[in-house]
């Protein structure tokens, strides 16, 4: 096992970090709904909305213009919010662009919304012959009065509609009850205990802040997932920049490391997506209703922390879990694929160098957003076991796939190419997905467990 130092120090390295190197908040600017034009640097205030407890109320809750803070994003106000209770705030009515129909009761209970969903054409489309099935599956499963998860995960590894995504990943997760009779009851409880904590948290504002953690998360926020419109818009970022914050101080042994900002955006922007009927890569968030903006903020605040829950030691300190994931990626290689081990080795090529940010990361910053999504269908489907175990033979059938060109390289030109890949699967379809996990599955098949000597069979 590599020293815990030297470990750490590789960890600094640009290359293990490529976004750190542009300046914080660059952006491009992106289009709003009335066709202008702005260029979003990021959320402006960390709490620049006052967040309702009311649950049944679809108004929106604005802070008074008179009370807004003037200080730039990038230089943080000692205390933006002012004290919770005498920063009052009036109702405004806010448009609701693009927004489902019987929107209450997709938050109030979306199980029972299912039956009222009106699957789009686009989406008929898209999916194969045995779409309209395959909805119907879902459908019945879903809206038993006992969910059989098994089922449900059968189901899923193959890939979820993208209608229903939200309640089963939900459920996968087990943030949703699987009974019924407590699915309302729970939802509507955690996302109140959302709404109070993130309360009582920012109730000094951000001088109340761990100022390094809340910093840090600050500069990321407005990094992530730069070419997608809906993470430069202000609402946005500050949905999570309050989850991540409100993460971090919840979780002291591991606190925040750069990379479980990319984590967050998965649950966002499918949870965003039940509500809407438009591309959620391309939506403001600024048009929803608050009530609708705090469920998806609170049950992606829940579902993340339910997913780091079982991967939580590539979190704490010198991210000591990483380090032995890496270790067992360099071990399935040598197994595996023993040419192209030898020839990393030759070449001087350090696994840690290129599959620190795999792993860190779930190859967020390697494929697009959507593929990653499908990716973690697959995942959820697997079980405890779906982001780390399975993750680790999707890496190895992820560098399998570039193979033979990385044997035919020396060492600068294979560390330009591994830190460069997002531009090599920015061409790749659904089926290049499909076709790398049951890669991932026939590997882990073979060798998960398996004794040396059987392995290099």
């Amino acid at each position: 096992m590599a020293d815990v130092n030297f470990f750490s120090s590789l960890a600094k390295k640009s290359f293990l970090r490529p976004h750190t190197s542009t300046l914080p908040g660059r952006v491009k600017p992106v289009e709003s709904k009335t066709g202008a034009t702005k260029l979003v640097i990021g959320a402006k205030y960390s709490y620049g909305q006052i967040v309702s407890n009311n649950s049944d109320d679809l108004s929106y809750l604005q802070s008074q213009s008179s009370q807004s803070i003037s200080s730039p994003r990038r230089e943080p106000s000692p205390n933006p919010s002012g004290n919770m209770d005498s920063n009052r705030s009036i109702l405004v009515e806010k448009s609701s662009i693009g927004l489902k129909p019987d929107i209450a009761l997709l938050i109030r209970d979306p199980i029972k919304a299912i039956s009222s969903l009106n699957f789009s054409n686009v989406i008929i489309d898209r999916l194969n012959n045995e779409s309209p099935r395959r909805l119907n599956i879902f459908k019945d499963v879903l809206q038993s009065a006992n969910i059989d998860l098994t089922e449900l995960k059968k189901n899923s590894w193959i890939g979820i509609p993208d209608e229903l995504r939200s309640i089963t990943w939900q459920l996968l997760l087990e943030y949703l009850p699987c009974n019924a009779d407590r699915q309302v009851k729970t939802l509507a409880r955690k996302r109140k205990e959302y709404i109070d904590l993130i309360s009582q948290t920012y109730s000094k504002g951000i001088a109340g802040l761990n100022q390094t953690i809340w910093h840090q998360i600050h500069i990321d926020v407005p990094r992530t997932n730069p070419g997608i419109a809906l993470y430069q818009y202000e609402t946005t970022q500050q949905c999570l920049e309050r989850i991540l914050y409100l993460w971090s101080v919840r979780h002291p042994a591991s606190e925040y490391v750069q990379g479980i900002n990319d984590l967050v955006t998965p649950f966002f922007q499918v949870f965003l997506s039940f509500y809407i009927d438009e591309n959620p890569e391309n939506y403001d968030t600024s048009n929803l209703p608050k009530d609708v903006l705090d469920v998806i903020e609170a049950d992606s605040y829940w579902c993340l922390s339910k997913l780091l829950d079982g991967i939580q030691d590539n979190y704490t300190f010198a991210q000591s879990g990483i380090q032995r994931q890496i270790n067992k990626l360099k071990d399935l290689i040598n197994r595996i694929n023993a040419p192209l081990a030898a020839h990393l080795q030759e070449e001087g090529v350090e696994y840690i160098q290129f599959a620190f940010r795999w792993i860190n990361c779930l190859l967020m910053r390697e494929m697009s957003l959507k593929h990653i999504i499908r990716m973690w269908d697959t995942y959820l489907a697997e079980g405890s076991e779906g982001f780390s175990g399975f993750h680790l033979y999707v890496c190895v059938a992820f560098l399998n796939i570039w193979s033979d060109k990385l044997k035919s390289m020396e060492f600068q030109e294979i560390m330009i190419f591994l830190q460069s890949l997002s531009l090599s699967t920015a061409y790749w379809t659904e089926e290049d997905i499909k076709v790398l996990l049951a890669e991932a599955f026939r590997l882990k098949s073979l060798y998960h467990e398996a004794p040396n000597h059987l392995s290099r069979v």
